[in-house]
């Protein structure tokens, strides 16, 4: 079974190194109809080749080529509906007879679709009615009988991927702009969200005006369950935070009376913030440079504007 599995990589493998021979001018054609059309890319393909077209249309989709797949055989039921002038046509079919296929090419040709075959034949119908055709015939499937799609199949995909990245390197898409098509990503999140995205705001930040109690700032660090607590003026300008440490140093040093004790006295001056405006995947890796785990968020007057914890920072998803 193992050397069966090697045969079939091995086939796959070559198959896919074939296809470098056949780029030629008919790939940049394909490429200029995509970038030149002014609707949406449609797929379509069926059976075996009809789901490799969706994943074709998903990946266009994902750099910025807007792409849907039609089914053939719907088509002919009311989907044709999707199709409008301006978009262009991406059709699968191994063979270049699929009858489902074939059939969708007259509404098409109304529509002045034009039509990309991504085809095993050349010499086919579809290739003969497209106005562009990219050869992917292989020269056998990895099934013994030569019947089941498999090296076909991934041909047609390897295809269809070099389309669609030839397609993002002409748009010149930029890593944030595949960042706003996958804003639920890890990628997303690290190139789109910001602290102020996440951070703790108005009623849920902890902190207490200058002249405070040691005794009343721990309360409030204990209210709103975060290891520090800012120290503002009255102007809402931050001037100190108070955390777990410096009450520590306190004790260590023998302590004090926190019921008199100003805030002042034991609080860090002039903390490390950071700007809302900050992407959270940099916020995370300035906290990799200081032992902090309380971060408040100032605006450009100085004025504390949101507070976040490490945990914050790390629920993101943006490490």
């Amino acid at each position: 079974m193992q050397d069966e599995a090697r045969r079939v990589l091995s086939l796959e493998g070559e198959a896919i190194l074939a296809l470098r021979d056949r780029i030629g001018p008919s790939f940049d054609q394909a490429v200029d109809l995509i970038m030149t059309c002014r609707g949406r890319v449609v797929v379509t393909g069926m059976g075996k080749s009809g789901l490799i077209g969706r994943k074709i249309a998903a990946t266009l989709a994902s750099v910025g080529t807007p792409a849907l797949f039609v089914h053939p055989a719907e088509g002919g039921h009311g989907d044709i509906g999707m199709l409008a002038r301006g978009d262009c046509a991406l059709a699968l079919s191994r063979g270049g007879e699929t009858a489902e296929v074939l059939l969708m090419l007259p509404a098409l040709k109304r529509l002045g679709v034009p039509v990309i075959a991504l085809t095993g034949r050349p010499d086919s119908t579809l290739a003969r009615e497209a106005e562009v055709v990219l050869d992917v015939g292989v020269r056998e499937e990895a099934c013994e009988m030569d019947l089941v799609p498999t090296v076909s199949t991934t041909a047609a995909l390897a295809m269809g991927d070099a389309l669609a990245v030839a397609v993002l390197k002409r748009r010149g898409l930029t890593p944030e702009d595949y960042a706003k098509f996958h804003p639920s990503g890890s990628l997303g999140r690290r190139l789109l969200l910001r602290v102020e995205d996440i951070m703790r705001k108005g009623a849920d930040i902890a902190a207490v005006p200058r002249g405070t109690t040691v005794r009343d700032a721990i309360l409030e660090m204990t209210a709103k369950k975060v290891g520090a607590t800012c120290v503002v003026e009255p102007d809402g300008r931050l001037v100190g935070l108070l955390t777990d440490h410096d009450l520590r140093r306190i004790l260590a040093g023998g302590g004090g009376d926190i019921g008199t004790m100003k805030v002042e006295a034991s609080m860090t001056a002039a903390p490390m913030t950071i700007r809302p405006d900050l992407l959270v995947a940099a916020a995370i890796r300035l906290t990799e440079t200081r032992p902090v785990s309380v971060l408040p968020v100032v605006d450009a007057a100085g004025k504390l504007a949101g507070l976040v914890h490490l945990h914050d920072l790390l629920r993101s998803g943006a490490a």
